[in-house]
């Protein structure tokens, strides 16, 4: 008679010893076959994302289960890059294993947002980002049903986004992708027009950088606190001139707002987001020029970080319902050649090339550009190339 194997679970308690927590492991077994209280255990502790809960659906040997990993795995050398902000319209097919990857170049300072909008919800799909050469762990994912997501960007570099649709989903869906500033506008009533002089411009003669931004505004405007923190100095002194320094946190950024016409808050002051600080003006170095705010963002023994990412205003999609979109699953080329592109416009690398007649894979309409996969090749085509819904049943 086969005896049942026996498992091993650890439960966690926390109690306080003397004013610090304790962590108390208390181990039991389970002896009745396929007793899952170690998983459960386990995923408490390590939180598995929504891809790696639904992967235990399968078995492992199943060929539709291993195409699904493999296009995902394939799909992690893909180089196709996207600007922001981006929209694609497309169709998950049941059976389809095809994942969409995206390249993004991203900034400190920015939030990247990630939205997927169906015609309904019962269907599951799987979004992991990766940072550059770094496919092996998601820095982030979504959790199971979780359709919009945010990444609050720790450095600049070019970010890999992977989308999978379940196994058995079908379902319209509109991708969409864009950034937002981690701050807010330091000026009242400006906007990214009225920056007229940036990071790293040439000053006196070129023996210094400029080390922020110049906001230009009349005089008297309200310059407001950028995000909450505390007021650590405020002074009078310098090519600053009438200056507030800021703190978002112990071990936050330090943030400059200079050139100030009269300064409204007092050292370790604590300021909301939206706060008046001071007022726009062109004290210390800045007496011959036009009133403006320089802004500039410090951190720590790092020095001065470009401050724009974190206050410049972006575009965004309209989201306010799910689009139209292409619902063929194939395309072929209508024009004697056709040119596959790294992103969706000519600027784009060339990456490949198409002739006429040859059936293509369609995964997502943005614009006047088709996302296509030919073969293992993933690529773009300009729309006007071809003819969605004329395939060849592949």
């Amino acid at each position: 008679m086969k005896k049942p194997r026996l498992h091993l679970a650890f439960s966690f308690f926390s109690f306080d010893c003397m004013g610090s927590k304790s962590i108390l492991v208390i181990i039991f077994c389970c002896l009745v076959p396929g007793c899952n209280q170690v998983r459960k255990v386990t995923d408490i502790i390590t939180q598995p994302t929504a891809r790696e809960l639904y992967e235990r659906n399968f078995q492992r040997d199943s060929l539709l289960f291993t195409s699904w990993k493999n296009d995902f795995e394939l799909s992690l050398l893909d180089s196709l890059e996207v600007p922001l902000p981006y929209v694609e319209t497309g169709y998950f097919y049941t059976k389809s294993t095809v994942a969409r990857s995206y390249n993004l170049e991203l900034q400190r300072g920015e939030i990247l947002k990630i939205k997927i909008l169906t015609d309904t919800l019962d269907k599951k799909f799987f979004i992991n980002l990766f940072e550059e050469d770094e496919s092996s762990n998601a820095i982030l994912a979504n959790d199971k049903g979780e359709r919009s997501l945010s990444y609050e960007v720790e450095k600049n570099g070019i970010y890999k986004l992977v989308v999978q649709p379940e196994i058995y989903g079908t379902t319209s869906f509109q991708l969409e992708l864009y950034t937002e500033p981690s701050f807010a506008f330091p000026v009242l009533g400006k906007s990214n027009k009225a920056i007229l002089s940036f990071w790293g411009a040439t000053r006196d003669g070129g023996r210094r950088s400029h080390e922020g931004i110049d906001v230009f505004a009349e005089r008297g405007t309200p310059v407001l606190a950028v995000t909450s923190g505390r007021v650590s100095s405020v002074a009078n002194k310098g090519l600053g001139g009438k200056q507030v320094w800021q703190r978002t946190g112990v071990l936050g950024l330090s943030l400059y707002y200079a050139h100030l016409d009269s300064i409204l808050v007092k050292t370790g002051e604590r300021l909301k987001l939206g706060d008046t600080l001071g007022l726009v003006g062109n004290t210390g170095n800045a007496r011959t020029t036009a009133p403006h705010l320089h802004f500039g963002i410090y951190e720590g023994y790092r020095g001065a970080i470009d401050p724009l990412p974190f206050v410049k205003m972006r575009e965004r999609p309209d989201s306010t319902e799910l689009k139209s979109s292409p619902n063929e699953k194939w395309a072929i080329i209508s024009a004697s050649r056709a040119n596959l592109r790294q992103g969706p416009h000519t600027a784009y690398k060339k990456i490949g090339e198409v002739a006429l007649q040859d059936s293509l894979q369609v995964l997502g309409l943005s614009g006047n550009w088709v996302h296509i996969k030919f073969k293992k090749q993933r690529a773009f085509v300009d729309q006007s190339l071809l003819s969605i819904g004329q395939s060849i049943s592949k």
